[in-house]
């Protein structure tokens, strides 16, 4: 009996979403619309994430030794204060001729004409844990005995950052307000419904039926409504951000940002957006029925 009753419910719940075919088409349409400007913005914050840790992990410090100091002194002295200061990963020591030597790999040799070694100061490359906290570390850095000069991109690392908030706060925004939009749309597609309805769940509720009966296909029709939108959204989105990882490995102008490839965030996209179809859906079915249980 009881699977006859779950039958009858889903069965009615399905009969829903066909009856009011133009307005079941339209939540669907506005959930994916929704879901893919919210995993356009989120996927966007995921790229920024990860081109902020690669300047971070990229870009250097480069601290210069006094020119008075060897390079015996300059490790024994100087690399364990380094070592130890906060958001410090790594320090390594270049000595005068391996500067040269790097100088010289990447321009012509001519540029070394009449120049020597002892042009070059022995340094510090120095890798960062946290590349927002560069400036605070760039100083304590300088207020090392021996170290006479700190090279560190700062203003650079710093737009970056800027960029990731704002973009990490306009995507938080979006979300919300097309979570509601999306709400919205589902509820009032399921209010059709049930206003054509209302009569036959007035008798319902005088004749001793449940309130969870009579919500129950009304809920399955949002849950499926959801669940179609967030699996068309998924497919859109992943044709979209293919087309978008394509484009960029053509593109010589922008060949230096790498793009998160879909196949490391796919799951976590099907996922999140299956749960805000499902979510939206089911909170969707119970607010446009509310008002009619109330007999």
């Amino acid at each position: 009996m009881k699977l006859n009753r779950y039958g009858y419910l889903i069965g009615e719940g399905f009969r829903n979403v066909f009856t009011h075919g133009f307005m079941s088409f339209a939540s669907v349409t506005i959930i994916i619309a929704c879901l893919i400007v919210m995993g356009s913005f989120t996927l966007l914050d995921i790229n920024v994430n990860q081109i902020v840790e690669d300047i971070g992990n990229q870009n250097q410090i480069l601290a210069y030794v006094d020119e008075d100091m060897t390079a015996q002194e300059a490790t024994a002295q100087i690399q364990t204060k380094l070592e130890a200061l906060d958001n410090v990963a790594s320090v390594n020591f270049v000595s005068r001729s391996e500067a040269r030597q790097n100088f010289l790999e990447k321009y012509d040799e001519s540029y070394m004409e009449g120049l020597n070694e002892e042009v070059f100061r022995h340094r510090f490359v120095i890798q960062l844990v946290d590349l927002s906290q560069m400036d605070a570390t760039k100083t304590a850095i300088e207020n090392v005995d021996g170290i006479v000069k700190v090279n560190a991109p700062t203003e650079f690392a710093d737009k970056f950052i800027s960029v990731r908030n704002v973009i990490s706060i306009v995507s938080l925004v979006l979300i919300a307000i097309l979570g509601f939009v999306s709400l919205f749309i589902m509820s009032n597609t399921i209010k059709l419904a049930t206003y054509g309805r209302r009569e036959e769940i007035a008798i319902m509720k005088m004749v001793g039926a449940s309130n969870s009966f009579i919500r129950c296909p009304f809920v399955i029709e949002g849950l499926v409504l959801g669940i179609a939108g967030g699996g068309l959204a998924f497919l859109a989105q992943w044709g979209l951000y293919k087309a978008l990882e394509t484009k960029v490995a053509q593109s010589l102008a922008i060949s230096f940002v790498q793009i998160v490839p879909f196949s490391q965030v796919w799951v976590i996209v099907l996922v999140a957006f299956l749960a805000v179809g499902v979510l939206v859906g089911a909170v969707g079915g119970v607010i446009a029925i509310r008002n009619y249980l109330k007999v």
